[in-house]
């Protein structure tokens, strides 16, 4: 009989499995591969090194937390040998991008193995995306029944956008990720387009994120930054950010606000608002990556779509 591991997206899924009963180890990837910097060498000593640097800078998570949290896990995941891996990641940026580095680190460590992939995507009759958590235990049931066999060529074609999306330079991914029409992840081009997007607008300096924040701000009132933050996550389409992704979003463009209680705009976050205003300058920092690229070494030129790398 065959030995089945899933690796879950998150510990909500993996407790969904566990009511599931379905065969197999569960194996849960603590990561947010989206936010920071990464290196292409998954499970390295550098890798594990790089992360907890920026996980400690900017969330604070302490060393003892690290290890208990994601490097326990993952020094299980790396103790399983089974014949069928099933991933189980949602569509949504925050999961594409963990799910891309997961299938790099397989195919260098577990060659040769069955990968499958269980995955959800749009609503019926709606543009919003929907995750695990949204699925009855049937629709679930059907999911993992009618899961997609991966091929060779597509692991080393997410393994490739995986070594380009931790590249010095974004420019090489802008240019090849639309172009696989017959690739299994139909929503990778979706969150790697979200991605290229959080690099700064040449219009005001803020990528499209902050931009949706300060819009969001500016268009109506909250009494207090919890009420802010879950209108944020209610209306987030491709991104898949938790609250505490937008807490910290808030503190990195907290001089545009006057107060988060109730939330006010300052007199500069409503001009970078109505575009009168650049905020490049006073937001730019040496030690923002998006992937392996420096986020303000490159900006996002809204009329045609395109990304200008910015010579120093």
């Amino acid at each position: 009989m065959s030995s089945y591991l899933h690796i879950t997206n998150g510990d909500i899924t993996t407790n969904i499995l566990n009511k599931l009963n379905i065969k197999g180890e569960i194996i849960t990837w603590r990561e947010m591969l989206c936010e920071g910097r990464t290196t292409t060498d998954v499970g390295s000593e550098d890798f594990w090194k790089t992360r907890f640097d920026f996980l400690n800078t900017s969330y604070k998570i302490t060393k003892k937390t690290f290890i208990d949290f994601t490097l326990k896990e993952y020094r299980n995941l790396c103790k399983q040998n089974q014949d069928e891996i099933i991933l189980w990641f949602d569509s949504d940026l925050f999961c594409q991008v963990n799910m891309i580095a997961v299938i790099s680190w397989l195919k260098r460590y577990r060659k040769g193995r069955k990968i499958t992939l269980v995955q959800t995507g749009k609503a019926e009759n709606s543009e919003n995306l929907v995750d695990f958590t949204q699925l009855t235990k049937q629709q679930l049931n059907n999911l993992y029944k009618n899961r997609i066999e991966l091929s060779k060529d597509d692991i080393e074609y997410a393994d490739y956008i995986w070594q380009l999306y931790c590249s010095d330079s974004p420019l090489r991914l802008e240019t090849v990720y639309k172009f696989n029409p017959s690739s299994p992840f139909i929503y990778l081009s979706d969150a790697i387009k979200a991605h290229l997007l959080r690099f700064p607008s040449i219009e005001n300096g803020l990528n499209q994120i902050e931009n949706k924040i300060i819009e969001t701000a500016g268009n109506q009132p909250f009494e207090n930054k919890d009420l802010f933050i879950k209108e944020l996550l209610q209306n987030q389409t491709i991104h898949g950010f938790g609250d505490v992704q937008y807490a910290n979003k808030l503190n990195e463009l907290k001089k545009l606000f006057t107060s988060f209680s109730p939330v006010k705009l300052s007199r500069t976050g409503k001009q970078v608002l109505t575009k009168q205003l650049n905020y490049y300058r006073d937001i730019r920092s040496d030690f923002s990556y998006l992937g392996g690229a420096k986020k303000y070494s490159y900006l996002y030129v809204n009329a045609n779509d395109k990304l200008l790398k910015l010579t120093s």
